[in-house]
């Protein structure tokens, strides 16, 4: 009789870690950011990356946060319209640099969506929040490789 794979199992046997990100979709008006991330000051989370991507009459804002269940409850209790996708948080060190993490995922043939730094202020370290076509195998790949990937409770100032 087979046993049920664990959580952490796939078919591909490993599942990487990875972190929530919401796009979190704004009317293009002055102080719209502002109210955005003050929404998250005192609160039980703290935002750990942002990229703003502009539009003549909206923005999608790009969020990664140190507990995503918290950042949730925040932008629901705002009215925030927003969206959220699973993403890859690699540490970029010694040999691991930019472009060989871009090498091993070409490698792959595997397509990288879109990428942005985070803030993590207790590492020295370059951090970049990466999406791609396929979080399961990039993450085997990268871990092969010897990259640091990092889950959300890895992400500073977490409390749960």
């Amino acid at each position: 009789m087979s046993q049920a794979p664990t959580p952490t199992e796939t078919a591909r046997g490993y599942s990487p870690p990875s972190v929530t990100q919401f796009s979190v979709f704004l009317t293009n008006k002055v102080g719209k950011l502002f109210d955005l991330v003050e929404a998250f000051e005192g609160a039980t989370c703290s935002i750990c990356a942002l990229s703003v991507h502009e539009a003549s009459d909206h923005a999608v804002v790009r969020i990664i946060t140190n507990n995503a269940r918290a950042a949730a409850e925040i932008l629901t209790r705002e009215k925030l319209p927003f969206s959220s996708r699973d993403v890859l948080v690699v540490e970029l060190s010694g040999n691991h640099s930019l472009s060989s993490m871009c090498l091993c995922l070409l490698s792959a043939e595997l397509s990288i969506h879109f990428a942005y730094p985070l803030m993590l202020p207790q590492t020295n370290n370059p951090t970049i929040a990466l999406a791609v076509d396929d979080l399961t195998l990039a993450g085997q790949i990268l871990r092969r490789k010897e990259f640091r990937l990092l889950g959300e409770a890895e992400l500073p100032g977490n409390k749960h």
